[in-house]
């Protein structure tokens, strides 16, 4: 009985290990790399474990092949700056866990997150395999901590909990803006002065608490600071601020980019906005453009488009921005690049690129994946298929199946 135990177990095993080295072959693919390689043409993409293996390998070897047909294959698109996983139903405060009233730099929603959300299988519909959630606050400037998820829908889809420090500048409802830049500086000039003064021994032994790490990471470069404004004349200012402290700057929002992009690029700075925002909505975005994402990819700007507004629900229209940001002046691959490479740079995700020992998120679709029309046909998160279908699919399927009960029911 021992022995027949043990071969069972070991017959597990094998079988286990079998199913994780899995090797799988994507053939006949027009490849979006987002890297130097460009776009490759009929070519073949090999994932195990979890990783791209080999492109273009002279012989292939797979359990698992499949002809793309010359289709697009690209990276999984990343979202960001949303609260997926937070927040269900906008209107219901007790499905909400993005802010706080007490929220501040330490301000971690990465414990909150479902990846059981309806939201998310219908972000996977939009090619979207991975994002950058962020927390929207509360009374603080500083809003709190992003956190990266990848949307298997698996329990353990967290992959890092403390990507960013996101702060809230620029117009105010109420006060001014100058006492908010005053704020930033002063934390980082505490915090600065604090780490100057660690000589002492006693200082040494004392356990830093979260907020004194995220402000040490940020003051060091090692976690980017997200800055949410819009004003050019903002822009600006916080370009001084990176200048004086040797932050990692992100700036999210921007209408205004266009007045500076000269400025963004030589300060290599990253910036977040919405392809679709061509409309002023305060004073702070009097130049709102269609054109913003094409001009800042022009003047060497690394662009990362965005969902304006909900971002939580409307995840899956990343694709259609993009396209928007295409038919006004941005070249295809660096919208692409917008939705995989340049999201994983600068935030340190692994992804967003085909080449071998990346991180196998790969989506193939239909055909190019900025038409309306286009639909993904497989796609592979850290390496295993996973469905796109969703709570939209089973509504539609429910009251489209011919019962002789009343059209909400089905046998």
């Amino acid at each position: 009985m021992t022995k027949f135990k043990l071969s069972l177990i070991t017959g597990a095993l094998l079988a286990s290990s079998t199913a994780f080295a899995q090797v799988t072959a994507i053939t006949n693919a027009t490849v979006h790399t987002s890297t130097e390689q460009g776009i490759l043409k009929d070519a073949t993409v090999v994932i195990e474990g979890g990783k791209i293996t080999a492109i273009n390998p002279s012989n292939v070897n797979a359990d698992i092949t499949i002809d793309a047909n010359d289709r697009i294959l690209t990276p999984g698109f990343i979202g960001s700056m949303n609260q997926l996983g937070l927040v269900e139903v906008g209107a219901v405060a007790g499905s909400r866990d993005a802010g706080d009233d007490k929220a501040g730099v330490d301000f971690d929603t990465s414990s909150a997150f479902n990846p059981r959300s309806s939201l998310i299988p219908y972000a996977r519909k939009g090619g979207v395999t991975q994002n950058v959630a962020v927390p929207y606050g509360g009374d603080s400037i500083f809003a709190g901590l992003g956190f990266v998820a990848d949307l298997s829908g698996e329990f353990d889809s967290v992959t890092d909990k403390h990507t960013a420090l996101v702060v809230h500048l620029g117009a105010k409802s109420k006060g001014s803006r100058a006492l908010s830049y005053k704020q930033l500086v002063d934390k980082l000039e505490e915090r600065q002065q604090a780490l100057a003064k660690k000589d002492d021994k006693k200082d040494k032994d004392k356990k830093p608490s979260l907020e004194e790490t995220v402000l040490t990471q940020v003051l060091n470069g090692e976690m980017p600071l997200v800055a949410h404004l819009t004003r050019a004349s903002d822009i600006l200012e916080i370009l001084k601020i990176k200048e004086q402290f040797g932050i990692n700057l992100i700036i999210w929002g921007a209408d205004d980019a266009q007045l500076v992009k000269s400025q963004l690029a030589k300060a290599k700075v990253p910036v977040i906005i919405s392809a679709v925002s061509n409309l002023p909505t305060s004073f702070d975005s009097l130049h709102a453009s269609l054109e913003t994402a094409g001009a800042l990819e022009k003047a060497g700007v690394k662009v990362i488009l965005s969902i304006g507004g909900d971002g939580s629900h409307n995840v899956y229209q990343l694709r259609f921005d993009a396209g928007i940001a295409v038919s006004n002046g941005m070249s295809h691959e660096g919208a692409i690049k917008a939705l995989t490479a340049n999201v994983a740079e600068s935030f340190g995700i692994e992804g967003g690129k085909i080449a071998k020992g990346e991180r196998a998120d790969l989506v193939l679709w239909s055909a190019d994946p900025f038409e309306i029309s286009t639909h993904v046909q497989k796609m592979w998160i850290n390496g295993t298929e996973v469905t796109t279908d969703s709570r939209h699919d089973k509504l539609r399927d429910r009251y489209t199946t011919e019962s002789k009960l009343p059209r909400a029911y089905t046998k």
